[in-house]
Protein backbone atom coordinates (compact mmCIF):
# COMPACT_ATOMS: atom_id res chain seq x y z
CA UNK A 1 0.00 0.00 0.00
CA UNK A 2 1.42 3.69 -1.09
CA UNK A 3 1.71 6.04 2.09
CA UNK A 4 4.08 8.45 0.85
CA UNK A 5 4.71 10.62 4.10
CA UNK A 6 5.64 7.34 6.00
CA UNK A 7 8.17 6.48 3.57
CA UNK A 8 9.83 10.20 3.65
CA UNK A 9 9.86 9.78 7.31
CA UNK A 10 11.58 6.71 6.91
CA UNK A 11 14.39 7.97 4.76
CA UNK A 12 14.50 10.95 7.12
CA UNK A 13 15.10 8.39 10.11
CA UNK A 14 17.83 6.13 8.15
CA UNK A 15 19.99 9.36 7.19
CA UNK A 16 19.59 11.16 10.70
CA UNK A 17 20.16 7.64 12.40
CA UNK A 18 23.29 7.86 10.59
CA UNK A 19 23.92 11.58 11.48
CA UNK A 20 24.03 12.90 8.40
CA UNK A 21 22.88 16.03 7.05
CA UNK A 22 21.15 16.54 3.87
CA UNK A 23 24.45 17.52 2.27
CA UNK A 24 26.33 14.73 3.96
CA UNK A 25 23.94 12.38 2.67
CA UNK A 26 24.45 14.17 -0.98
CA UNK A 27 28.27 13.51 -0.75
CA UNK A 28 27.86 9.97 -0.06
CA UNK A 29 25.89 9.02 -2.80
CA UNK A 30 28.48 11.11 -5.15
CA UNK A 31 31.21 9.23 -3.60
CA UNK A 32 28.90 6.04 -4.17
CA UNK A 33 28.42 6.65 -7.97
CA UNK A 34 32.06 7.50 -8.34
CA UNK A 35 32.75 3.77 -6.79
CA UNK A 36 30.06 2.35 -9.15
CA UNK A 37 31.28 4.16 -12.05
CA UNK A 38 27.63 5.49 -12.61
CA UNK A 39 28.85 8.77 -15.05
CA UNK A 40 25.56 10.72 -14.90
CA UNK A 41 25.96 11.23 -11.06
CA UNK A 42 29.63 10.56 -10.54
CA UNK A 43 30.36 14.38 -11.09
CA UNK A 44 27.15 16.07 -9.98
CA UNK A 45 27.29 18.98 -8.05
CA UNK A 46 26.53 18.19 -4.47
CA UNK A 47 24.05 20.77 -4.20
CA UNK A 48 22.30 19.34 -6.83
CA UNK A 49 21.98 15.48 -5.35
CA UNK A 50 20.95 17.90 -1.78
CA UNK A 51 18.60 19.21 -3.34
CA UNK A 52 16.76 15.98 -4.75
CA UNK A 53 17.57 14.18 -0.66
CA UNK A 54 14.95 17.29 0.21
CA UNK A 55 12.26 16.49 -1.55
CA UNK A 56 12.82 12.56 -1.17
CA UNK A 57 12.05 13.55 2.51
CA UNK A 58 9.56 16.51 1.96
CA UNK A 59 6.14 15.38 2.92
CA UNK A 60 4.54 18.01 0.79
CA UNK A 61 6.75 16.51 -2.37
CA UNK A 62 5.68 14.21 -4.89
CA UNK A 63 9.26 13.29 -6.02
CA UNK A 64 11.04 9.74 -4.79
CA UNK A 65 14.31 8.75 -5.60
CA UNK A 66 14.35 7.75 -9.57
CA UNK A 67 15.99 4.28 -10.66
CA UNK A 68 19.69 5.69 -10.40
CA UNK A 69 19.50 6.69 -7.15
CA UNK A 70 17.67 3.58 -5.83
CA UNK A 71 20.57 1.92 -7.23
CA UNK A 72 22.65 4.17 -5.04
CA UNK A 73 20.93 4.16 -2.07
CA UNK A 74 20.57 0.42 -1.62
CA UNK A 75 24.37 0.04 -2.06
CA UNK A 76 25.03 2.98 0.29
CA UNK A 77 22.48 1.67 2.73
CA UNK A 78 23.44 -2.16 2.36
CA UNK A 79 26.72 -1.55 4.20
CA UNK A 80 27.38 -0.52 7.62
CA UNK A 81 29.33 2.75 8.74
CA UNK A 82 32.04 0.69 9.52
CA UNK A 83 31.87 -0.70 5.84
CA UNK A 84 30.38 -4.57 6.75
CA UNK A 85 27.65 -5.88 4.46
CA UNK A 86 24.19 -5.67 6.61
CA UNK A 87 20.79 -6.93 4.77
CA UNK A 88 19.06 -8.58 7.13
CA UNK A 89 15.66 -7.82 9.24
CA UNK A 90 16.21 -4.88 11.04
CA UNK A 91 19.26 -3.20 8.73
CA UNK A 92 19.41 0.02 7.24
CA UNK A 93 18.94 -1.86 3.84
CA UNK A 94 15.95 -3.56 5.07
CA UNK A 95 14.58 -0.07 6.43
CA UNK A 96 15.28 1.46 2.62
CA UNK A 97 13.32 -1.40 0.84
CA UNK A 98 10.01 -0.66 3.51
CA UNK A 99 10.46 3.05 2.65
CA UNK A 100 10.79 2.44 -1.54
CA UNK A 101 7.55 0.27 -0.42
CA UNK A 102 5.64 2.92 0.97
CA UNK A 103 6.60 5.00 -2.12
CA UNK A 104 4.85 2.75 -4.10
CA UNK A 105 7.99 0.87 -5.82
CA UNK A 106 6.63 -2.82 -7.10
CA UNK A 107 7.61 -5.86 -5.20
CA UNK A 108 9.47 -6.78 -8.47
CA UNK A 109 11.85 -3.60 -8.73
CA UNK A 110 12.71 -4.26 -4.62
CA UNK A 111 13.85 -7.90 -5.27
CA UNK A 112 15.73 -6.49 -8.46
CA UNK A 113 17.33 -4.34 -5.97
CA UNK A 114 17.99 -7.05 -3.52
CA UNK A 115 19.21 -9.02 -6.07
CA UNK A 116 21.73 -6.65 -7.34
CA UNK A 117 23.15 -5.73 -3.73
CA UNK A 118 23.65 -9.41 -3.59
CA UNK A 119 25.31 -9.75 -6.88
CA UNK A 120 27.80 -6.87 -6.13
CA UNK A 121 28.91 -8.21 -2.76
CA UNK A 122 29.73 -11.40 -4.95
CA UNK A 123 31.95 -9.33 -6.68
CA UNK A 124 30.13 -8.37 -9.92
CA UNK A 125 30.15 -5.08 -9.65
CA UNK A 126 33.50 -4.27 -8.32
CA UNK A 127 36.19 -3.32 -10.71
CA UNK A 128 39.26 -5.24 -11.22
CA UNK A 129 42.80 -3.82 -10.80
CA UNK A 130 44.76 -6.87 -12.53
CA UNK A 131 44.13 -8.01 -15.60
CA UNK A 132 43.33 -11.51 -15.36
CA UNK A 133 41.50 -14.53 -17.51
CA UNK A 134 39.84 -15.38 -14.97
CA UNK A 135 38.75 -11.66 -13.89
CA UNK A 136 37.77 -11.12 -17.61
CA UNK A 137 35.28 -14.18 -18.27
CA UNK A 138 33.32 -12.92 -15.34
CA UNK A 139 33.41 -9.39 -16.66
CA UNK A 140 31.84 -11.60 -19.90
CA UNK A 141 29.40 -12.94 -18.37
CA UNK A 142 28.53 -10.07 -16.94
CA UNK A 143 27.70 -8.73 -20.34
CA UNK A 144 25.94 -11.29 -21.50
CA UNK A 145 23.69 -11.80 -18.66
CA UNK A 146 22.77 -8.00 -18.97
CA UNK A 147 22.22 -7.96 -22.47
CA UNK A 148 20.11 -10.87 -22.35
CA UNK A 149 17.83 -8.69 -20.03
CA UNK A 150 16.84 -5.96 -22.74
CA UNK A 151 13.06 -6.50 -23.13
CA UNK A 152 12.60 -7.44 -19.88
CA UNK A 153 13.85 -4.97 -17.26
CA UNK A 154 14.25 -1.54 -17.77
CA UNK A 155 17.16 0.00 -19.88
CA UNK A 156 18.37 2.45 -17.18
CA UNK A 157 18.51 -0.65 -14.39
CA UNK A 158 21.00 -2.19 -16.85
CA UNK A 159 22.74 0.68 -18.23
CA UNK A 160 23.56 0.69 -14.07
CA UNK A 161 24.40 -2.85 -14.02
CA UNK A 162 26.45 -2.10 -16.79
CA UNK A 163 28.68 1.03 -16.00
CA UNK A 164 31.17 -1.03 -13.60
CA UNK A 165 32.06 -3.26 -16.45
CA UNK A 166 32.73 -0.49 -19.15
CA UNK A 167 34.82 1.07 -16.42
CA UNK A 168 36.36 -1.79 -16.04
CA UNK A 169 37.45 -2.66 -19.28
CA UNK A 170 39.00 1.58 -19.64
CA UNK A 171 41.13 0.56 -16.69
CA UNK A 172 42.06 -2.94 -18.03
CA UNK A 173 42.82 -1.34 -21.81
CA UNK A 174 45.23 0.90 -19.71
CA UNK A 175 47.08 -1.23 -18.33
CA UNK A 176 47.69 -3.18 -21.84
CA UNK A 177 49.24 0.14 -23.22
CA UNK A 178 47.07 0.29 -26.30
CA UNK A 179 48.16 -3.43 -26.86
CA UNK A 180 45.20 -5.62 -26.08
CA UNK A 181 44.96 -9.30 -25.72
CA UNK A 182 42.15 -10.93 -27.83
CA UNK A 183 39.60 -11.43 -24.66
CA UNK A 184 39.78 -8.42 -23.49
CA UNK A 185 39.72 -6.60 -26.74
CA UNK A 186 36.18 -8.92 -27.13
CA UNK A 187 35.33 -7.71 -23.88
CA UNK A 188 35.38 -4.14 -24.20
CA UNK A 189 34.16 -3.99 -27.96
CA UNK A 190 30.70 -6.14 -26.42
CA UNK A 191 30.81 -3.79 -23.27
CA UNK A 192 31.28 -0.53 -24.90
CA UNK A 193 28.64 -1.33 -28.03
CA UNK A 194 25.81 -2.87 -25.71
CA UNK A 195 26.24 0.24 -23.43
CA UNK A 196 25.93 2.83 -26.17
CA UNK A 197 22.95 0.88 -27.77
CA UNK A 198 21.42 1.68 -23.70
CA UNK A 199 22.74 5.02 -23.67
CA UNK A 200 20.71 5.59 -26.99
CA UNK A 201 17.73 4.49 -25.07
CA UNK A 202 18.09 6.20 -22.48
CA UNK A 203 18.39 8.94 -24.32
CA UNK A 204 21.91 10.18 -24.20
CA UNK A 205 23.12 10.30 -27.37
CA UNK A 206 26.42 12.22 -26.97
CA UNK A 207 27.43 9.00 -24.40
CA UNK A 208 25.76 6.43 -27.08
CA UNK A 209 28.33 7.91 -30.38
CA UNK A 210 31.39 8.65 -27.77
CA UNK A 211 30.74 4.25 -26.87
CA UNK A 212 30.15 3.17 -30.02
CA UNK A 213 33.24 5.24 -31.53
CA UNK A 214 35.39 3.31 -28.46
CA UNK A 215 33.96 0.24 -29.25
CA UNK A 216 34.87 0.07 -33.23
CA UNK A 217 38.33 1.26 -32.12
CA UNK A 218 39.11 -1.22 -29.77
CA UNK A 219 37.39 -3.98 -32.33
CA UNK A 220 40.51 -3.19 -34.97
CA UNK A 221 42.17 -5.51 -32.54
CA UNK A 222 39.87 -8.40 -32.96
CA UNK A 223 41.26 -10.95 -36.28
CA UNK A 224 37.46 -11.95 -36.89
CA UNK A 225 36.28 -8.58 -38.22
CA UNK A 226 32.61 -9.84 -37.80
CA UNK A 227 32.91 -8.23 -34.46
CA UNK A 228 33.58 -4.78 -35.79
CA UNK A 229 30.78 -5.09 -38.69
CA UNK A 230 28.44 -6.04 -36.09
CA UNK A 231 29.20 -2.77 -34.04
CA UNK A 232 28.91 -1.23 -37.07
CA UNK A 233 25.17 -2.32 -37.73
CA UNK A 234 24.11 -1.56 -34.61
CA UNK A 235 25.76 2.51 -34.55
CA UNK A 236 24.09 2.92 -37.86
CA UNK A 237 20.76 2.54 -36.84
CA UNK A 238 21.83 4.51 -33.70
CA UNK A 239 23.26 7.11 -35.02
CA UNK A 240 19.78 6.93 -38.12
CA UNK A 241 17.26 7.81 -35.19
CA UNK A 242 19.09 9.97 -32.94
CA UNK A 243 20.54 12.55 -35.64
CA UNK A 244 18.07 11.74 -38.64
CA UNK A 245 21.61 12.06 -40.97
CA UNK A 246 21.10 9.27 -43.96
CA UNK A 247 24.15 10.64 -44.87
CA UNK A 248 26.46 9.78 -42.07
CA UNK A 249 24.24 6.37 -41.07
CA UNK A 250 25.03 5.23 -44.93
CA UNK A 251 28.26 5.51 -44.62
CA UNK A 252 28.90 3.63 -41.30
CA UNK A 253 26.36 1.12 -42.62
CA UNK A 254 28.78 0.69 -45.83
CA UNK A 255 31.73 0.16 -43.90
CA UNK A 256 29.91 -2.63 -41.61
CA UNK A 257 29.46 -4.28 -45.37
CA UNK A 258 32.68 -4.02 -46.01
CA UNK A 259 33.95 -5.54 -42.45
CA UNK A 260 31.03 -8.13 -42.95
CA UNK A 261 32.72 -9.87 -45.61
CA UNK A 262 36.24 -10.03 -44.52
CA UNK A 263 34.68 -11.99 -41.51
CA UNK A 264 33.19 -15.46 -40.36
CA UNK A 265 29.71 -15.05 -39.81
CA UNK A 266 26.98 -15.06 -42.05
CA UNK A 267 24.86 -13.92 -39.69
CA UNK A 268 26.50 -10.38 -39.38
CA UNK A 269 26.84 -10.46 -43.10
CA UNK A 270 22.95 -10.30 -43.48
CA UNK A 271 22.37 -8.15 -41.27
CA UNK A 272 24.92 -5.81 -42.48
CA UNK A 273 23.21 -5.82 -45.98
CA UNK A 274 19.30 -5.58 -44.60
CA UNK A 275 20.75 -2.61 -42.56
CA UNK A 276 22.53 -1.34 -45.23
CA UNK A 277 19.10 -1.89 -47.59
CA UNK A 278 17.39 0.27 -45.20
CA UNK A 279 19.18 2.95 -45.05
CA UNK A 280 18.98 2.79 -48.94
CA UNK A 281 15.60 2.69 -48.99
CA UNK A 282 14.66 5.45 -46.35
CA UNK A 283 16.73 7.43 -48.79
CA UNK A 284 14.81 6.47 -51.84
CA UNK A 285 17.34 4.50 -53.80
CA UNK A 286 14.85 1.61 -54.36
CA UNK A 287 17.23 -0.15 -56.88
CA UNK A 288 19.85 -0.28 -54.20
CA UNK A 289 18.00 -1.35 -51.12
CA UNK A 290 16.95 -4.13 -53.35
CA UNK A 291 20.33 -4.96 -53.99
CA UNK A 292 21.11 -4.85 -50.90
CA UNK A 293 17.80 -7.31 -49.73
CA UNK A 294 18.92 -9.64 -52.17
CA UNK A 295 22.51 -9.73 -50.68
CA UNK A 296 21.00 -10.38 -47.25
CA UNK A 297 18.66 -12.94 -48.40
CA UNK A 298 21.05 -15.01 -50.08
CA UNK A 299 23.34 -14.73 -47.01
CA UNK A 300 20.98 -15.59 -44.92
CA UNK A 301 20.20 -19.07 -47.04
CA UNK A 302 23.86 -20.12 -45.18
CA UNK A 303 23.26 -19.06 -41.80
CA UNK A 304 24.20 -22.44 -39.70
CA UNK A 305 23.22 -23.20 -35.77
CA UNK A 306 27.16 -22.78 -34.97
CA UNK A 307 27.53 -19.19 -36.02
CA UNK A 308 29.05 -17.53 -33.02
CA UNK A 309 27.17 -14.26 -33.63
CA UNK A 310 24.04 -15.89 -34.23
CA UNK A 311 20.53 -14.18 -33.52
CA UNK A 312 20.08 -12.43 -37.11
CA UNK A 313 17.75 -14.76 -39.34
CA UNK A 314 15.24 -15.19 -41.54
CA UNK A 315 12.76 -13.89 -39.14
CA UNK A 316 14.33 -10.55 -38.28
CA UNK A 317 15.11 -10.28 -41.69
CA UNK A 318 11.56 -9.86 -42.74
CA UNK A 319 11.22 -6.86 -40.85
CA UNK A 320 13.92 -4.92 -42.82
CA UNK A 321 12.37 -6.69 -46.36
CA UNK A 322 8.84 -5.18 -44.86
CA UNK A 323 10.03 -1.62 -43.75
CA UNK A 324 12.34 -1.38 -47.29
CA UNK A 325 8.77 -2.43 -48.81
CA UNK A 326 6.80 0.36 -47.17
CA UNK A 327 9.17 2.99 -48.42
CA UNK A 328 9.04 1.59 -51.76
CA UNK A 329 5.48 2.20 -51.61
CA UNK A 330 4.74 -1.76 -51.74
CA UNK A 331 2.02 -2.46 -49.15
CA UNK A 332 0.89 -5.89 -50.20
CA UNK A 333 4.84 -7.08 -49.75
CA UNK A 334 5.28 -4.82 -46.99
CA UNK A 335 2.24 -6.40 -45.41
CA UNK A 336 3.17 -9.77 -45.92
CA UNK A 337 6.78 -9.60 -44.94
CA UNK A 338 6.26 -7.66 -41.37
CA UNK A 339 3.07 -9.83 -40.30
CA UNK A 340 5.43 -12.87 -41.03
CA UNK A 341 8.01 -11.12 -38.52
CA UNK A 342 5.59 -9.96 -36.20
CA UNK A 343 4.29 -14.06 -36.06
CA UNK A 344 7.82 -15.51 -35.15
CA UNK A 345 9.48 -12.57 -32.88
CA UNK A 346 7.91 -13.93 -29.66
CA UNK A 347 10.70 -14.25 -26.94
CA UNK A 348 11.05 -10.93 -24.38
CA UNK A 349 14.55 -10.61 -25.84
CA UNK A 350 12.39 -10.14 -29.54
CA UNK A 351 10.15 -7.94 -27.48
CA UNK A 352 11.93 -4.36 -28.62
CA UNK A 353 12.05 -5.20 -31.76
CA UNK A 354 8.60 -6.61 -31.91
CA UNK A 355 7.45 -3.39 -31.16
CA UNK A 356 8.78 -1.63 -33.74
CA UNK A 357 7.96 -3.94 -36.63
CA UNK A 358 4.20 -3.87 -35.08
CA UNK A 359 3.96 -0.10 -35.84
CA UNK A 360 5.72 -0.55 -39.20
CA UNK A 361 3.11 -2.82 -39.50
CA UNK A 362 0.42 -0.71 -38.64
CA UNK A 363 1.10 1.78 -41.04
CA UNK A 364 0.68 -0.40 -43.82
CA UNK A 365 -2.74 -1.08 -42.69
CA UNK A 366 -3.72 2.46 -43.21
CA UNK A 367 -1.53 2.55 -46.87
CA UNK A 368 -3.92 -0.51 -47.55
CA UNK A 369 -6.93 2.01 -46.89
CA UNK A 370 -8.13 0.31 -42.93
CA UNK A 371 -7.38 3.15 -40.65
CA UNK A 372 -9.47 1.43 -37.85
CA UNK A 373 -6.98 -2.07 -38.47
CA UNK A 374 -3.93 0.74 -38.09
CA UNK A 375 -5.00 1.72 -35.07
CA UNK A 376 -5.60 -1.47 -33.29
CA UNK A 377 -2.03 -2.26 -33.97
CA UNK A 378 -0.82 0.45 -33.15
CA UNK A 379 -2.76 -0.18 -29.29
CA UNK A 380 -0.82 -3.87 -28.96
CA UNK A 381 2.82 -1.30 -30.35
CA UNK A 382 1.98 1.06 -27.57
CA UNK A 383 1.72 -1.88 -25.18
CA UNK A 384 4.78 -3.41 -25.84
CA UNK A 385 6.79 -0.27 -25.80
CA UNK A 386 5.63 0.40 -22.58
CA UNK A 387 7.15 -2.65 -21.55
CA UNK A 388 10.16 -2.46 -23.28
CA UNK A 389 10.95 1.70 -23.04
CA UNK A 390 12.15 1.48 -26.37
CA UNK A 391 12.70 4.49 -28.20
CA UNK A 392 12.44 3.81 -31.76
CA UNK A 393 9.26 2.08 -31.10
CA UNK A 394 7.60 5.10 -29.25
CA UNK A 395 9.16 7.46 -31.98
CA UNK A 396 7.35 5.54 -35.20
CA UNK A 397 3.92 5.33 -33.07
CA UNK A 398 4.21 9.05 -32.41
CA UNK A 399 4.66 9.22 -36.89
CA UNK A 400 1.92 6.51 -37.36
CA UNK A 401 -0.22 8.84 -34.99
CA UNK A 402 0.18 11.99 -36.75
CA UNK A 403 -0.97 9.80 -40.53
CA UNK A 404 -4.01 9.19 -38.89
CA UNK A 405 -4.85 12.86 -38.33
CA UNK A 406 -7.67 12.75 -41.67
CA UNK A 407 -9.60 10.21 -38.84
CA UNK A 408 -9.60 12.71 -35.85
CA UNK A 409 -12.91 12.50 -35.43
CA UNK A 410 -13.51 8.81 -35.07
CA UNK A 411 -14.11 7.05 -32.24
CA UNK A 412 -11.34 4.42 -32.63
CA UNK A 413 -8.90 7.67 -33.08
CA UNK A 414 -9.83 9.16 -29.73
CA UNK A 415 -9.39 5.59 -27.65
CA UNK A 416 -5.95 5.36 -29.33
CA UNK A 417 -5.02 9.21 -28.01
CA UNK A 418 -6.31 7.94 -24.69
CA UNK A 419 -3.84 4.94 -24.56
CA UNK A 420 -0.96 6.72 -25.58
CA UNK A 421 -1.24 9.21 -22.88
CA UNK A 422 -2.53 7.00 -20.58
CA UNK A 423 0.23 4.71 -21.30
CA UNK A 424 3.17 6.51 -22.87
CA UNK A 425 2.67 10.00 -21.97
CA UNK A 426 0.95 10.37 -18.62
CA UNK A 427 2.58 8.06 -16.63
Amino acid sequence: MTDRESGALLLRQLREGRGWSWADLARALRDTARQLAIATLMDRQVASIQRAVARWESVSSQTIPSDRYQFLLVHLYARTLAGDLAIGRGSDFATLLDALRLFGTSPQRVQHLIALVAQGDEGVLSIPSQLDHEEIGRLHDSVTAINGQIGAVPFVRLQLQLAPVVEACRRLLTQDEGHPREELALLAAAAYSLAGRLAFETRDDAAAEALYTEATEVAKHLADRSHRAAIQTSHTMVTLHATDDLDAARMIARAATVDAHRGSSYAIRARAHAVYAEICARAGQATEAAVALERAWKTAEQLTIDDPHGGFNADRLNGFDGLCALHAGDADRAHDRLDRAVSTLQSSRDAVQRGIISTDLALVRLRLGDPAACADLLHEAIDITAATGGRVAARRIRLARRELRPWRTEEFLAELDDHIHDTLIGR
